[in-house]
């Protein structure tokens, strides 16, 4: 294994340095065999593997240096593990899905394998120093999707530069001297993540190192088809800086050429390090001698001449003719390096399944053993003996092996009252409890800095506190913020110059410059990609998605990346981002979307936030600044001009994440709502009043998480009728509502009525008022609902409408 201090202690190409790459160029190939031989063998589910680009990444890894990052691709083993990152113990663990950290700190066991992650946060969940770690940001799948939060993270050193009120951060940045390695492979670079990232660099001007890994082929579909010229630097050449024009600096460079990959990224790293210039390395004439993955054989896509191409270009063959040709080694001592290097391979794959098996085997034993218990005297012992011997039986049992056998013993013991029973479902609590850790543990923070920890504080008003539009308690709100807290940034379409379409940032550009609020360009997915790698650094960005209806632009690296980040390190990384968008009440198709339900299934591992108006915001955004999490608020669009007081602790009071607001209370019907509708409910129950209805108004003010006290079963225990109410489609965020209540908090028990629900119809609102008042539940909507409600159990203090 090298270690990256031995690669740089010299630039010049010494035997023992090329030498040394050889041994870990041979080891990377030799652990690609292996595991793809274990998938196929029944050890492992699936496998992808970086065997054909090992030159090309060693020859990256000398150039990283402590504080840089990798933000990668699932191929770059080779690279990890120059880097001193990747014990190869470590990389069969993650095949075999080892969770324990201490075996796979990279996702124990959470990610397949190749996805690598260096772990930022120490035991509690608090920031490391990033500048003494070789950084690499846990890798994803989809294709491409690892490339927008590169763009945040190399645009963190241009802020770590030229922001004098950052210098103390020294545990994120030594004044921006860090670059990013990004990694993708030729065909993802069709994708419109990369030609959004790769324009918005260029327009940045941010020390992003992108790497292209050209091995001819999308998994079977070759590359001119996927990009025009057949070359994505030919194709990206327009974007190559040229005199006084910014852009990117682009090199091309063989995969099999050893020294001419060493020279290149020497080169690429400095422009990117000293100057902040990205640079695009377009690695061509790669193979892939596996084919694309475990799932099948490059023999059916890849012609003769094609295969024999890549058998005489293999990089690792013509690194060796080199070695050989060049006299650093002779054939005898490459031939040594060779079958120590297999066996190395060979000693951590057997050392890594040894201690996955070993990490099982207790909880099986006690299984096989507690089941052979209960069969004794037992007059179904041959049914629980059939039980044990097809555990038993089982080849490379797993956890979930062990536990169907004794939730099925216990379906057969369950009119048994022995001992036996309950010595199973004990092991069967302990074991679910250990589970739930393994496999269900960090979907949100649970550090410290938790925002579920903040302490609520309640806003507080004098006798003299004015009235103002709801944008100019944002306004107050964002100036104080800014001024007390040197991390916060905000960037967006509009938010620097005009101060943000609805006025929220007005004048704060002027007062704080551009460096800290910032105009973007209309590209809404690497938006959110620069406010995930800022938010990996240290940095609290706040980043504006205008409408909530453009959220969609978004959605894959939501998902796909920040919502999952602390679940898929199991605490390792976090990514505490504020999206601030808005939405509900407007008019028309495109500009007033509740894609609440939309939200919701997509983005677990976010808070969702939905404040009533702008001071609820504003203490939402308080609790945020306090927390480690990643959120998404949604403003309600139409209420920027209406009339709100003005607190007097605007900066210090704290709405608590999970806790429900009783807005008005009643005796009749429960409604729960949040956001815009909260006026229109509001309103509808002064005249509900008049027909002689009393109706409880609550607002949940958060989805995500949901009444985390279950306060609102007490509501219905009171007035035995509930009604949910949103703007969202049928069957969207109401239909979670109702599921997180009457089945979630029991509330079915105390119901005198079928539970309702009231939401927009099911297409988008069309332009104008009418399109709003008929397609968006409004007063009239809200009044007829719970009126009938009343008329179902009493039609005749209540006669139908």
């Amino acid at each position: 294994m090298i270690a990256n201090e031995q690669l740089r202690s010299t630039d010049i190409l010494s035997r023992e340095k090329i030498l040394s790459d050889y041994r870990l160029a041979y080891e990377s190939r030799q652990v690609s065999l292996l595991g793809r031989r274990d998938v196929m063998g029944g050890r492992a589910k699936f496998g992808i593997f970086g065997d054909g680009k090992e030159l090309a990444q060693l020859a990256a890894a000398r150039a990283f240096n402590r504080g840089d990052f990798r933000s990668g691709y699932y191929r770059d083993q080779t690279f990890v593990a120059a880097l001193g990152e990747l014990r190869w113990t470590e990389f069969f663990a993650q095949l075999y899905a080892h969770t324990d950290l201490e075996a796979e700190p990279n996702t124990a066991g959470r990610s397949m394998n190749g996805h690598f992650a260096t772990r930022w946060l120490d035991e509690q969940g608090l920031w490391r120093n990033q500048t003494e770690l070789y950084n690499s940001v846990c890798d994803i799948a989809p294709t491409a999707g690892q490339v927008p939060r590169s763009l945040g993270l190399a645009y963190a050193s241009k802020l770590f530069r030229n922001n004098p009120g950052l210098a103390e951060l020294t545990n994120f940045s030594h004044n921006g001297n860090e670059i990013v390695f990004a990694t993708i492979g030729d065909a993802s670079t069709s994708q419109g993540m990369f030609w959004e990232t790769m324009n918005a660099a260029g327009v940045l001007q941010v020390p992003l190192l992108m790497s292209v890994w050209d091995d001819g082929y999308g998994i079977s579909v070759p590359v001119e088809y996927q990009t025009v010229k057949g070359s994505i630097s030919k194709a990206l050449a327009g974007f190559q800086r040229d005199g006084s024009d910014k852009g990117l600096e682009i090199f091309t460079v063989k995969g099999w050429d050893y020294v001419g990959l060493f020279e290149t990224y020497q080169q690429a790293a400095q422009i990117c390090r000293e100057e902040h210039v990205p640079v695009l390395v377009h690695v061509q004439e790669l193979t892939q001698p596996q084919g694309h993955s475990s799932s099948g054989s490059h023999e059916r896509y890849k012609s003769k001449d094609r295969l024999d191409w890549e058998t005489e270009y293999d990089c690792n063959r013509v690194f060796r003719q080199w070695i050989l040709e060049n006299g650093y080694a002779s054939a005898e001592e490459l031939e040594a390096i060779e079958r120590e290097a297999k066996q190395a391979a060979k000693q951590a794959r057997l050392e890594a399944w040894n201690a996955f098996q070993a990490s099982l085997k207790s909880d099986f034993d006690e299984a096989l053993d507690l089941l052979q218990q209960a069969a004794r005297h037992n007059s179904k012992s041959a049914e629980l003996m059939a039980i044990r011997e097809e555990l038993r039986k089982t080849f490379a049992p797993i956890r979930r092996d062990s536990v169907t056998a004794v939730r099925k013993a216990l379906r057969l013991l369950r009119a048994d009252s022995g001992s036996a029973r309950q010595r199973l479902k004990s092991w069967l609590e302990r074991t679910n409890a250990e589970n739930h850790d393994r496999f269900s543990s960090h979907l949100y923070s649970e550090s410290p800095d938790s925002p579920m920890r903040v302490e609520a504080v309640s806003a507080t008003f004098s006798d003299d506190s004015p009235a103002l539009d709801g944008y100019q308690i944002l306004q107050r709100y964002f100036e104080n913020l800014f001024d007390r807290d040197p991390r916060v940034v905000a960037l967006g379409e509009d938010v620097g110059k005009i101060g943000d379409v609805n006025q929220g940032f007005a004048g704060l550009q002027e007062k704080f410059g551009e460096i800290r609020i910032t105009d973007t360009g209309i590209r809404e997915t690497t938006i959110i990609g620069q406010g995930i790698g800022m938010a990996m650094r240290g940095l609290r960005p706040i980043v504006e998605i205008q409408y909530f209806d453009y959220v969609y632009y978004t959605l894959a690296t939501l998902t796909d990346d920040l919502a999952t980040l602390l679940y898929r390190t199991k605490g390792g990384q976090k990514a505490p981002l504020i999206i601030r968008t808005r939405g509900h009440r407007l008019e028309g198709i495109w500009h007033s979307g509740s894609p609440m339900g939309t939200m919701l299934s997509s983005l677990r591992g976010l808070h969702i936030l939905v404040p009533r108006n702008m001071t609820q915001a504003a203490g939402f955004y308080n609790t945020l600044i306090k927390g480690d999490d990643p959120a998404l608020l949604i403003e309600s669009l139409n209420g920027y001009r209406l009339k709100e007081l003005l607190p007097t602790n605007l900066s210090e009071f704290c709405v608590p994440l999970g806790v429900p607001e009783t807005l008005r209370t009643g005796s009749d019907v429960t409604v729960i709502t949040y956001g815009s509708m909260c006026r229109i409910v509001m309103e509808a129950a002064g005249q509900l009043a008049q027909l002689g209805v009393s109706i409880e108004v609550i607002d949940v003010q958060t989805l995500l998480p949901f009444d985390v006290h279950h306060t609102l079963v007490e509501s219905i225990k009171k007035t035995n009728r509930v009604l949910f109410a949103d703007e969202d489609v049928p069957g969207g965020a109401s239909a979670y509502m109702m599921q997180q209540v009457v089945e979630g908090q029991n509330a079915y028990r105390y119901l005198d009525s079928s539970p309702r629900t009231l939401s927009a119809k099911p297409h988008r609102p069309p332009y104008g008022s009418d399109g709003d008042y008929f397609s968006k539940p409004n007063v009239d909507d809200v009044i007829e609902t719970v009126y009938e409600l009343m008329s179902e159990s009493d039609p005749e203090r209540f006669p139908p409408i």
